[in-house]
């Protein structure tokens, strides 16, 4: 008998309407349009739920966070922070929903449910009222994150093939076609 996969969630979080707050959720989307991913993957937007997360956080047994970091540092930049890390730092506030996650990590231990964490992210540059879209130099650094990404579900013990669409001489979208996870499996 072997051992079961390990459950892995990769929660976007953030608002979308105040652009770079909303990148967790946009990386997410990104990666559910150019992913497969293994069974034992599951991508969700987790918006502004907080607690209300509390659910998938204690199902999954490690869980990567997507989401808006501040650490003063250039717009754009790329975080990883543990769980553990987090929780020493909550006197200041690196995550923008960063006490929502320690408190919803903290009632997922207290309940004997707490997965392993870490938080995947990018230092905004802006995240005023309104606009749906990312910033110029988080845009930029999407690409970025979302490598890191794939390389932490990988870790964790999931896997990813890239989807392409099939298009035929008409233009229309036919079929999505899978390749693996070193290139588009079209090129010679």
């Amino acid at each position: 008998m072997g051992l079961a996969s390990p459950k892995i969630l990769v929660l976007g979080v953030g608002n979308v309407l105040l652009k770079d707050e909303g990148l967790g959720v946009h990386l997410v989307r990104r990666l559910e349009a150019s992913y497969a991913f293994s069974e034992n993957v599951e991508l969700m937007d987790g918006g502004t739920l907080g607690l209300r997360l509390l659910d998938p956080i204690s199902q999954a047994d490690h869980v990567i966070v997507i989401d808006a970091i501040q650490k003063g540092e250039a717009p754009g930049t790329v975080h990883r922070i543990s769980a553990e890390d987090l929780s020493k730092k909550v006197t200041f506030k690196n995550s923008i929903h960063q006490l929502d996650l320690v408190e919803t990590l903290a009632y997922a231990e207290v309940l004997g449910q707490r997965p392993s964490c870490i938080i995947m992210g990018m230092e905004p540059l802006d995240i005023e009222p309104w606009g749906i879209t990312l910033t110029a130099p988080v845009a930029a650094n999407l690409k970025q994150l979302e490598t890191l990404v794939l390389e932490e579900i990988q870790k964790a013990g999931g896997s990813w093939l890239p989807r392409f669409l099939e298009v035929n001489q008409k233009g229309e979208v036919t079929d999505y076609v899978f390749g693996d996870s070193g290139g588009d499996p079209r090129d010679p």
